[in-house]
């Protein structure tokens, strides 16, 4: 009798998970105290499946660590260094009755350096509609706010940014009917592609044996150019209408990072359109990356997501009605402050791409999710950046920076980041575009 459900799946090097699936066998179940798992049919399952008998453990959480550390090791052992092993679906997990977090997710230290909260009062923020505003009393201090939020926290609250909040109720809606889906459901709707930038439904890919999952279900996509995703299955399906919503809302935030690029380059006295010329309307990038939290039983042994920064130069970032997830780090403090969530506002993060092309002058913000116990969270991010053929330039140093960078292209920068983050942190990520002196 089987009394949990309790998927993973597997992924080889390239061609992503195959559609025949196999289930363990029963035997594993009555080994492991209640398991049910799916792997993909391919050379590596079958090693799995060949394996599972074998394995004993007192609970599936240590059985799935044990499973899948051991097969990411024969598949080093085989020459396969690309492997990729994912949950199935976090959220099912839990929904199915996880008790405690499996072995795999935890990570130590979180609470250390410390943290608290802030108010919003205390919060930077910034109104674009007084940016736009033909008094100079009114945007000269809309300037002041916008370049102290980017030079010291990295990331500020934008309010009057002209989204319609009809259409933000859309966004909303759509991601979560999606996520109400059953796992059924979703894999009908959407595909994964692990070796494709992570695409479409499910975790993030394992890059080594000894990495520690995230306490995050993830939906990623390109929403520009819209031929990005031409031939991949990557829309969900169910909401019918979630790509008009999308692709709706993410030319509405291009508008907003357009305008507070603007912003910057006037509030730090450079030339018109130094930031925007990078972004040409039809070749720049839109990525967006829908992150679902589920509620965790131990939210002190966890992350949602960990600390980083973002390979962006811009991030717009929404969140549904339950907040208190996010938290930053100013850059002369070391201490983790939660951001402070209004029902009218957008946040806006700066990325390692605009703290280049400022040469330091802004500063890409540090981050990272936390979890909750009794509450799911949904938030949903826009990276906007140039097109990842384009060569970015940082501006003349001045004496405001004590870091100086140099010319990259932006794809190489992304891959690069990708390669090393999140384990490495935010200064070797960097340290690929800073200048030799």
């Amino acid at each position: 009798m089987i009394r949990n459900f309790y998927p993973f799946f597997l992924i080889g090097k390239e061609s992503g998970c195959a559609v025949t699936r196999i289930k363990v066998d029963a035997s594993w179940e009555s080994n492991l105290n209640a398991a049910y798992g799916w792997v993909t049919y391919d050379a590596i399952s079958t090693q799995l499946y060949s394996n599972a008998s074998k394995i004993k453990a007192e609970n599936v959480a240590q059985a799935e660590a044990i499973g899948i550390r051991g097969v990411l090791q024969w598949g080093l052992d085989q020459g396969i260094n690309h492997l990729h092993v994912q949950s199935d679906c976090l959220q099912e997990l839990v929904r199915h009755g996880m008790k405690s977090i499996p072995k795999i997710f935890v990570k130590p230290d979180i609470i250390s350096p410390g943290t608290s909260s802030l108010s919003l009062e205390h919060f930077p923020s910034v109104s674009l509609a007084k940016l736009r505003a033909m008094r100079l009393e009114d945007r000269s201090q809309e300037l002041e706010k916008l370049a102290n939020g980017a030079k010291e926290w990295g990331m500020l609250l934008v309010y009057d940014h002209g989204i319609p909040a009809s259409l933000l109720d859309d966004v909303k809606g759509v991601v979560k009917d999606f996520f109400a889906l059953s796992i059924e459901e979703k894999r009908k709707s959407v595909g994964t592609y692990a070796s494709i930038d992570n695409m479409g439904y499910g975790r993030s890919y394992v890059k080594s044996e000894n990495q520690i999952f995230e306490w995050v279900d993830r939906m990623t996509m390109m929403a520009a150019p819209k031929c990005s995703t031409d031939g991949l299955d990557v829309w969900p399906r169910n909401p019918s209408n979630f790509r008009e919503i999308m692709e709706q809302y993410a030319e509405e935030a291009r508008n907003v990072g357009d305008q507070i690029l603007e912003g910057l380059e006037e509030a730090l006295s450079l030339e018109k359109h130094r930031f925007l010329r990078y972004f040409d309307r039809e070749t720049s990038e839109i990525k967006v990356r829908i992150n679902y939290y589920p509620p965790c039983p131990n939210p002190n042994s966890t992350l949602g997501l960990n600390s980083h920064s973002d390979p962006s130069a811009l991030s717009v970032l929404i969140e549904m009605e339950n907040s208190g997830g996010l938290q930053v780090m100013h850059k002369d403090e070391n201490v983790w402050q939660t951001v402070p969530w209004p029902t009218d506002g957008v946040l806006v993060i700066v990325g390692d791409l605009l703290e280049i092309m400022s040469n330091g002058r802004v500063i890409s913000g540090l981050h990272r999710a936390i979890t909750q116990p009794d509450l799911e969270r949904l938030s949903v991010a826009l990276f906007y950046n140039p097109a990842s053929t384009t060569e970015i330039e940082p501006v003349e140093k001045d004496e405001t920076s004590d870091v100086e960078y140099k010319k990259v292209m932006v794809g190489d920068y992304v891959k690069h980041y990708f390669k090393v983050s999140p384990a490495h942190g935010k200064q070797t990520t960097l340290s690929f575009a800073k200048a030799v002196v």
